[in-house]
């Protein structure tokens, strides 16, 4: 009788666990891309709002949860950690490649944020 150096673990155990995490996810342009844009939007989307809250004080931001930790925080520790918590879960977005919802994040901060605080320093 012959014996088996290794056993199959779907025979062991019952079944095998799946694969979640694919590590041969492809590369797509449009996603890199994407993600770049949206990342440039946050960096924008700070620095405005850094300037515009120091220039004409908290009450000109709209988001009440930003004015609740630039109360507790301060100014520069709140926009940053914001901003980073942001850039992070778009980053998680793209590695699962969840590109649409990048996308509409990034019309979102462009015309909800971007826009008006041209408007607001520029014209």
């Amino acid at each position: 009788m012959a014996v088996t150096a290794c056993a199959v673990p779907a025979h062991l155990f019952g079944t095998s666990v799946p694969n979640v995490w694919n590590s041969s996810a492809r590369r797509s342009l449009f996603g890199d891309v994407l993600l770049v844009i949206f990342l440039l939007a946050q960096c924008f989307d700070g620095v405005f709002t850094y300037v515009g809250v120091t220039t004409f004080g908290v009450s000109i931001e709209a988001n009440p949860v930003l004015v609740a930790l630039m109360a507790a925080l301060g100014r520069g520790p709140a926009l940053m950690g914001a901003k980073l918590v942001a850039s992070a879960l778009g980053i998680c977005l793209h590695l699962r490649e969840v590109h649409g919802a990048i996308a509409l994040l990034t019309v979102f901060y462009l015309a909800a944020a971007i826009v008006p605080w041209t408007v607001i320093f520029f014209l």
